[in-house]
């Protein structure tokens, strides 16, 4: 069968063998030169290993459709580097990878989909990292987390490539198109950090304050890709590279950090209520604080309106000591509240992490079993 352009069409899946790489290899060479192809191929080679190290569960069809689409996106990319995105059409990339058309948006939705083609994993590594952070993992420590494994790519590609990624970051800004596909990744980004926020909070995500800090969270994702371009041509590589852009990620959630602590709260309901009766506990505490600061101020005044007949210094002393009491016993109060609250969100903790132990037990049991009964029928 050959493609729209009359060129011989491969199975889609056959690119993720060494035909595909073949493809790709002549392509990177022809549009950028040997040395590059070279140094992309150890790139991809360096990934796949560290991709295989991380899901090594990963099945035979799934690992195809992945290289697939990594090769269709890695070519296309190369193209719209060298040439220009605007004066590069599907159809072309389609022609040079020997697939059609239609294969190609089988696997990418739109045109800058072939260059934000991790996008979707970005939004859903962000929503995971806020919906199953533990109980004493900040936001922003959450979304930190999930930042730093989606560029830990970065960290994997090789020496000589690292100088590609200001230009790659380039080629997004100055592309409208690129940069407007951009701009609504950034805000699928600031929603799903918006919608789990609110979730939590038991709030509507239309309300000001989860809005508010679904785009600061975003923004972060930001920061981290402009300290990577930064740093890069400032001319600093390898861990030096990895710290200082570290550093700078690290620097702008400290920033974040003290805005957002009102989102910090337990998410279930018994723990919104502990939380609530907490602070209503320290809410008495102070009322029977000022309570008894009053009473000391008029019993006071009523002393120094009868003038002579009392002894002013004894009274003023037996006031005191009535307030101090009265405070004392109101910040009593107050800590025995908290510490019953702490005691039970440790509880609380302890439960959750039993659970997840629990779980993650089971879904060892059920993948060792699957490879088991694969074993089984391959024998």
């Amino acid at each position: 069968m050959d493609n729209e352009n009359g060129s011989p069409e491969r199975d889609d899946e056959a690119l993720a063998d060494t035909t595909g790489e073949e493809v790709l290899d002549r392509l990177i060479s022809d549009e950028m030169g040997e040395r590059i192809a070279q140094i992309m191929r150890s790139a991809r080679r360096a990934q796949e290993a560290w991709h295989r190290s991380r899901n090594p569960d990963e099945g035979l069809r799934e690992r195809k459709r992945r290289l697939t689409r990594q090769l269709i996106s890695d070519a296309a990319t190369t193209m719209f580097a060298t040439r220009g995105f605007d004066n590069v059409k599907v159809s072309e990339v389609a022609d040079r990878v020997g697939v059609s058309e239609k294969t190609i948006y089988n696997y990418f939705p739109t045109k800058e989909s072939l260059v934000l083609d991790t996008a979707d994993e970005a939004v859903e590594r962000m929503a995971r990292a806020l919906r199953e952070r533990g109980p004493d993992e900040s936001l922003t420590a959450a979304v930190v987390r999930a930042i730093k494994e989606d560029t830990e790519r970065f960290a994997q590609a090789p020496e000589d490539l690292i100088e590609f990624i200001p230009l790659f970051l380039g080629m997004i800004d100055s592309t409208p198109a690129l940069r407007a596909a951009w701009l609504e990744l950034h805000d699928r980004l600031a929603n799903v950090a918006r919608d789990e926020l609110a979730a939590q909070a038991g709030i509507d995500p239309r309300d000001p304050e989860p809005m508010a800090a679904g785009r600061a969270l975003a923004g972060l994702a930001e920061v981290s890709l402009e300290s990577w371009a930064r740093r890069i041509r400032e001319g600093l590589r390898g861990e030096e590279l990895r710290r200082v852009v570290d550093d700078d990620l690290q620097r702008a959630a400290r920033l974040l950090e003290t805005g957002l602590w009102s989102f910090n709260v337990p998410r279930s309901q018994r723990a919104k209520q502990q939380t609530m009766e907490a602070a209503r506990a320290a809410d008495d505490a102070r009322a029977q604080v000022i309570k008894a600061l009053r009473q000391a101020r008029a019993a006071w005044a009523e002393v120094r309106r009868e003038g002579g007949g009392f002894d002013a210094r004894s009274m003023r002393q037996e006031i005191q000591q009535h307030f101090r009491e009265a405070q004392r016993q109101a910040m009593e109060h107050a800590r025995e509240q908290a510490k019953q609250h702490a005691q039970q969100h440790a509880e609380r903790h302890a439960q959750l992490q039993a659970e997840r132990q629990a779980q993650r037990q089971a879904d060892r049991d059920a993948q060792r079993q699957a490879r088991d009964a694969r074993r089984g029928g391959g024998s």
